[in-house]
């Protein structure tokens, strides 16, 4: 059986770096991983305890939280804005650590990766991505870590996918994500 891996990317732009990134995981998920790029962060409305009631949750909310719970874990691919996560992620983050004691995000298996333009790779957004996912619910894997500086330059003229390096580590990335979420089944 196949370990179905739910992907977040905190960036909107057409030509995000994080989207390439995010799409050569689901091109070189090794055998016994599937990844899904989820479409729709764009569609949901900021967290509001107010509209997060039974019966009134947004659509675009719902279809989140269903996504996430029918995925064995989550990968988010995050760039760093202005220092610090992007609003889109931690809106999807909020949404998905709600209700509280049945949430989506509950005991899951989550790393965070991404890449940045800076020298560094997005590393504050993604350790915030992190804290804030713990803090939410999810069991965040410390040891799946990935940020690939320089992003606008390495980038400009090759697809993540067809760069020898990261398409390396981003397949050890899915596969030890994928024994992460497999190793409650195993027990």
């Amino acid at each position: 059986m196949s370990v179905r891996i739910l992907a977040l990317v905190g960036s909107l732009r057409a030509g995000s770096h994080n989207r390439q990134l995010a799409e050569a995981a689901v091109k070189l998920a090794p055998e016994g991983s599937e990844v899904v790029v989820y479409e729709g962060l764009a569609e949901i409305p900021f967290y509001n305890e107010d509209i997060d009631v039974e019966g009134t949750v947004p659509a675009a909310a719902v279809q989140l939280r269903e996504a996430a719970s029918g995925a064995d874990a989550l990968l988010l691919f995050s760039p760093e804005y202005n220092g610090t996560i992007p609003a889109v992620l931690k809106n999807a983050i909020d949404w998905l650590s709600r209700p509280f004691g049945a949430a989506a995000l509950s005991d899951k298996p989550v790393a965070v990766i991404g890449t940045a333009y800076g020298q560094y790779g997005g590393v504050w957004a993604q350790d915030e991505a992190r804290k804030a996912l713990g803090i939410a619910g999810g069991k965040v894997s410390e040891d799946i870590k990935l940020s690939i500086p320089g992003s606008v330059t390495r980038f400009a003229e090759l697809h993540p996918a067809d760069d020898t390096e990261v398409a390396e580590q981003l397949t050890e990335v899915i596969a030890r994500l994928n024994s992460h979420a497999a190793a409650p089944a195993a027990a």
